[in-house]
């Protein structure tokens, strides 16, 4: 992802570029929230209701200035099921499949706001950096297909002459949002472009796709509306309603705050800065919760907005609170004008944002890191293409740990030696510990070692509970053959834990580690360090 950062500049930003960087944000996320209410099968209004809310509320709140939220895709796939059902649950003319999201809504802001408060957020450094380009080609990838979608008119692709004009504005758009910038660093290249796209169309009469002609080949009316209004949501307080809704809240909890923590890292990256990942879960959670009460279909963190504001010079809070207050104010009073924008505009806005986006240094590194680092990129990529970002995160942090423990498990080797008394030496070198205990059992020869052996961990540490029982099990080994084995550098807490082994180890107490093995003792092993203190 190094080429991002040649892209998008670190700079510290103004109140100017937050202002017309949230401007051209409001505009992209105009047709974006209500694609995604319709992939959530819930009317246009609802998609851009949630759009404002968590846009608002996590730009103020949030541990990520410069950061968009909004309606997400990821989320809308899983939404889509919740609705369907809980219309199904739900008797004619009562309850609704609605209700039941915004009901929905709330227990997943509950449970954001708990994993804030317990700080979990800091688990996203647990990711590797190959999950992460995986993460950002993935989500490149998926930015470009769903722009694909809009080269179809009423369900079927684009031919011939509305064809090639969109192609044509789409360039127009590319090529003014390339130019301006080099002309004028300053300049908000992308409301320029949707601005002097949208005036083309207009003064030429030109016959294009627009917003509103989008809304309406999805079955919509228009994007006019008021404020958004309060509503306890209206479905049965009954355990059946729980158990339904729990298991959608869990999911959309979990990809909102991975989507979030990994959009997160990626502006902190590209701005030079750092974000408060247990923050965001906190604002995320407020945003949800909010959104359940005031009608609208919540969200998570938008990489592709979030790419249009920091490209734009978006670095402030401001520019997410212009975004939200700007989306407002074209639903409330200049619907009529932003109906008109031409989607090609908007599309080119994005493609632009897929090329920044995309990480164009994965083809160069491809033959200078390790293999399995590929395998984790590629593999991401296509999970997050395919499926959805939870679970191309969650298989590449597992992969990346699993290649990671086989790896170092290889690394266990013993030096051998017999010294002029006869004792035999086993010097150890390399971790110890659940993949590697095989492997150090193997270096052993029980039956062919003399009656005293010396096994010697000063070049070794001792990992886990299984790197404990394997020095236990290889102790009675060598007792059960009636020789005497003699454990040198241990630290001290792996000699009290160590049971069948405690009366043959040697310690050295000024030269052994003192390093503690995280087990069930941590307790004890804390009562024991103040009382030597004393």
């Amino acid at each position: 992802m190094n080429s991002n950062n040649s892209i998008v500049s670190p700079s510290n930003g103004s109140v100017r570029a937050d202002i017309f960087s949230g401007l051209t944000v409001a505009l992209a996320l105009v047709p974006e929230a209500v694609a995604f209410s319709f992939v959530a099968g819930v009317p246009p209004m609802v998609g851009l209701y949630g759009a404002f809310l968590m846009c608002f509320i996590t730009a103020i709140l949030g541990g990520r200035p410069g950061m968009i939220s909004g309606a997400t895709g990821a989320m809308a796939v899983v939404m889509v099921n919740l609705v369907m059902e809980g219309n199904a649950l739900g008797e004619p003319g009562s309850y609704t499949g609605l209700q039941y999201l915004f009901f929905t809504l709330l227990l997943v802001g509950v449970l954001q706001i708990m994993a804030g408060f317990f700080r979990l957020g800091k688990f996203i450094r647990m990711v590797p950096r190959s999950v992460m380009m995986g993460f950002v080609n993935g989500l490149a990838i998926v930015i470009f297909l769903s722009q694909l979608n809009m080269f179809k008119s009423e369900g079927t692709w684009m031919q011939g002459q509305p064809l090639w004009l969109m192609i044509g504005l789409v360039a127009l758009t590319m090529a003014i949002l390339t130019i301006v910038p080099r002309l004028h660093k300053k300049a908000p290249g992308a409301l320029i472009a949707i601005i002097a796209v949208s005036i083309f169309v207009t003064a030429m009469q030109v016959e294009t796709q627009t917003v509103l002609s989008f809304i309406q080949s999805n079955g919509g009316t228009g994007i006019k509306g008021g404020l958004p209004s309060f509503a306890i949501p209206q479905v049965p307080l009954t355990w059946d309603t729980l158990i339904f809704v729990t298991p959608y809240a869990l999911i959309l909890a979990a990809i909102g705050l991975i989507e979030t923590l990994m959009t997160l890292s990626l502006v902190d990256e590209l701005t030079e800065t750092r974000g408060s990942g247990n923050r965001e879960c906190l604002a995320q959670g407020i945003g949800n919760f909010v959104n359940g009460l005031f009608g609208g279909m919540g969200g998570c963190a938008m990489i592709g907005q979030s790419m249009i504001n920091i490209s734009s010079g978006g670095r402030g809070r401001l520019s997410g609170i212009v975004a939200a207050g700007a989306l407002l104010f074209f639903i409330m009073f200049t619907s009529q004008y932003i109906e008109q924008i031409p989607i090609a505009a908007l599309v080119g806005v994005m493609l632009i944002v897929v090329i920044k986006t995309f990480a164009w240094s994965t083809f160069n590194i491809m033959n200078k890191v390790p293999k399995w680092d590929v395998t984790v990129i590629v593999l991401v990529t296509v999970l997050t293409v395919k499926y959805d970002l939870a679970i191309a995160v969650i298989c590449g942090v597992i992969i990346s740990a699993m290649i990671f423990a086989w790896e170092n498990a290889l690394r266990i080797r013993a030096r051998k030696m017999v010294d002029e008394q006869g004792i035999k030496h086993y010097q150890i070198y390399g971790p110890l510990f659940f993949a590697s205990t095989t492997l150090f059992l193997s270096k052993f020869d029980v039956s062919g070692d003399p009656d005293k052996v010396i096994i010697d961990f000063e070049d070794s540490r001792i990992m886990d509970q299984s790197a404990i029982e394997a020095i236990n099990k290889i102790a009675s080994m060598y007792e059960r053959a009636g020789k005497r084995v003699y454990l040198v550098h241990l630290s001290q807490d792996c000699v009290r834990l160590i049971k069948r082994a405690e009366k043959i180890c040697v310690v050295n107490i000024l030269e052994d580690p003192s390093y503690f093995v995280g087990i069930d003792n941590y307790h004890q092993y804390i009562e024991n360090l103040e009382f030597e203190a004393l």
